[in-house]
């Protein structure tokens, strides 16, 4: 099957597909990105429970080793899926997605430990990064028109991780969120 997205090559992936292949699954975050709509903002929030699992459950130093461990297998299966669908950043990968939320989640959360209610820290971490993702300020602008590869598909949504986590934390920071 291809897409109408004036690239032939361009692949629709299946369920039957990812299923059997455990990087496909990896680069779908289990199938989220299979979404007929808005598959990365399907991706953000199927994230939010592995996000909250791993604040709640590691250290600092922890879920810093769960980030770089998905960066790595995220990049391999963003590579392996782009290749396999025909686009190195395909709608169906969201794993990048995955990695952005726990970045923009973990820095405020570890580094100022927030004191608001988890459903509105969430909610505005959630905001924050689809807000940043779509927007694509630099250096995420720069990651997504030049590194057309799996580490590119990981490093846009780092860089907007990153800009969301500060946004979220000077919001903490300046009371904002009381």
């Amino acid at each position: 099957m291809t897409t109408s997205n004036n690239e032939s090559s361009v692949i629709k992936p299946s369920w039957r597909q990812i299923r059997q292949s455990p990087v496909l699954l990896l680069a779908t975050w289990g199938g989220a990105g299979l979404a007929p709509v808005a598959p990365g903002t399907v991706g953000t929030l199927a994230a939010l429970p592995f996000v909250v699992l791993v604040l709640w459950l590691m250290s600092g130093m922890g879920a810093l080793l769960v980030a770089l461990v998905l960066l790595v297998l995220g990049s391999v299966a963003s590579q392996r899926a782009g290749r396999a669908w025909g686009k190195p950043d395909h709608g169906a990968i969201v794993v990048d997605e995955v990695l952005g939320m726990l970045i923009t989640a973990a820095l405020p959360w570890y580094l100022l430990s927030p004191a608001i209610s988890s459903v509105v820290f969430y909610g505005l971490a959630f905001a924050a990064f689809r807000a940043f993702d779509i927007g694509k300020p630099w250096p995420a602008s720069w990651c997504d028109r030049h590194l057309k590869n799996g580490l590119g598909v990981m490093l846009d949504d780092v860089a907007a991780g990153c800009w969301a986590a500060l946004v979220l934390a000077l919001a903490l920071q300046l009371g904002l969120l009381d």
